[in-house]
């Protein structure tokens, strides 16, 4: 008798092992059910809070204009990004930049200053409130540590023998006929300030009886501003003008042989805040689709 050369069962026929299995993965699949958008959201709110924190400590930070003592360059009400990286790798203000600094010696004295309640507190720690406790102001950098510079009535800026070509200056402003000065020598590690708006602006030339004689420490220095960021209309950068790039001007040992407005600013955590949730929700939505991808998997 030939003996047949299929098995017992048919092809297709589920053993029972097969079944035990199937309903082993259903079982499994209703343990762990799908996590909705809901209980994800925390940990969405959670990374977004940190990022905007790590942003705002160390890359970028935003800042609100509240005076008018660097027109035309800052409206009051634009905001403005500061660069907060650079100066952590040693990186000195440059003349011409515009720079975000601590008050150095009391400028905004008189200014009121809010006080926040907790909940206000918290959010300005992970940049989603202003800090009423800072007092910031934003100015030209027009002369950095070794660098001479001064100005007569009647005429122009002068660092190291140069005389700045100005036309970001507030038109009908004059350089400084409102409060000439030097010739002076900037310290090392200090800079030298003053607003495009000269005759509404108490910078550095307002202070030079100040315990800082008006020079601003360069770990004073927040970042320098980069960009307008808002409004949208206003949206610009904020280069160097080409006058700091004149030759010669950086020869400090010769200008030294020849002898040669406070405005309080507002930190806007917004900035931060947005980069940080824009950060976080791409991590998210990776850690979804891994979970999804393991419960698919069985």
């Amino acid at each position: 008798m030939a003996v047949g050369a299929r098995s017992g069962r048919d092809e297709g026929e589920e053993r029972p092992d097969d079944a035990v299995g199937h309903e082993a993965e259903e079982d499994g699949a209703k343990a762990r059910p799908h996590r909705s958008f809901w209980k994800e959201l925390p940990l969405l709110i959670g990374i977004a809070l940190l990022l905007a924190l790590l942003i705002k400590t160390f890359l970028v930070q935003a800042f609100s204009i509240p005076s008018d003592s660097m027109q035309n360059t800052l409206q009051r009400g634009d905001r403005v990004l500061v660069d907060k990286l650079t100066p952590w790798f040693g990186s000195e203000p440059e003349r011409g930049e515009v720079v975000v600094f601590h008050d150095p010696a009391n400028w905004l004295s008189g200014e009121p200053t809010p006080e926040p309640n907790l909940a206000q507190q918290f959010l300005s720690k992970i940049g989603l409130m202003p800090d009423a406790a800072e007092k910031d102001l934003i100015k030209r950098t027009i002369a950095i540590g070794g660098d001479t510079v001064e100005c007569k009535k009647g005429g122009p800026v002068v660092v190291n023998g140069k005389a700045l070509d100005e036309p970001y200056i507030f038109p009908g402003n004059t350089p400084c006929d409102d409060a000439p000065f030097g010739p002076i020598t900037v310290p090392k590690g200090k800079i030298w300030v003053m607003g495009d708006h000269r005759q509404n602006s108490q910078d550095s030339r307002y202070h030079m009886q100040d315990s800082t004689h008006g020079f601003v420490p360069v770990d004073k220095v927040v970042g320098r501003a980069i960009v307008v960021a808002w409004p949208i209309t206003r949206w610009s950068t904020l280069p160097i003008p080409e006058t700091f790039d004149q030759p010669g001007i950086g020869n400090q040992a010769e200008a030294t042989a020849l002898g040669l407005g406070a405005a309080g600013l507002t930190p806007v955590g917004l900035g931060p805040a947005a980069l940080g949730l824009t950060g976080a929700v791409p991590l998210v939505m990776w850690r979804r689709r891994r979970l999804t991808r393991g419960r698919t998997a069985g």
